[in-house]
């Protein structure tokens, strides 16, 4: 209460009116275009484009994909047929698998791949040369044997077009 009582904060001193004086236009436009730069766009598409969650995976979506691919390559579980696990790994659809698993010369081999989500992904097994193969992002695994492996094996699974999701991968050496 006492501020009232002074008679600058009440008036303003020529500085204070001076700013304000310039301020307020320019403090209005920007409320006018923000204001009318969003009105202008409802009915069409957006001049910044920001992801929404129908266009990506949220957060929750993405974990359950990520349980589903988990589940469908059994990691996490025991091995029941004696197989040796190598390796396994999780990725955006988008992003891709591309490793180069150390594998031991002459021994064999079973690769699985998974994609949870929608679209498909190109599995791509190079080794010699390579092998390549379309997998449906429907959550049932696709295996693949790899007989006499050379230490130079690559892995790459790549999204195509319109595919959107989790894509895992998992190496056991088969048992003798």
């Amino acid at each position: 209460m006492a501020l009232l009582g002074n008679p600058d904060m009440i008036h303003g001193t020529r500085f204070t009116r001076r700013c304000a004086s310039l301020l307020t236009p320019l403090l209005s436009a920007a409320l006018i275009v923000g204001c009318s730069s969003d009105s202008e766009d409802k009915g069409g598409p957006s001049k910044n484009p920001k992801p929404s969650a129908s266009s990506s995976v949220t957060s929750d979506q993405g974990k359950a994909l990520e349980k589903q691919a988990e589940e469908a390559l059994g990691i996490g579980d025991e091995d029941e047929t004696g197989d040796l696990f190598v390796e396994s790994g999780l990725e955006r659809a988008s992003d891709g698998i591309h490793t180069r698993p150390v594998l031991s010369n002459g021994k064999s081999y079973t690769l699985a791949v998974v994609c949870s989500g929608a679209g498909e992904v190109r599995v791509t097994v190079t080794m010699k040369r390579p092998a390549r193969q379309t997998v449906a992002c429907d959550s049932v695994p696709v295996r693949q044997r790899i007989t006499d492996a050379t230490a130079q094996v690559e892995i790459d699974v790549d999204g195509l077009a319109g595919s959107s999701g989790i894509v895992g991968w998992r190496i056991d050496e088969l048992a003798k």
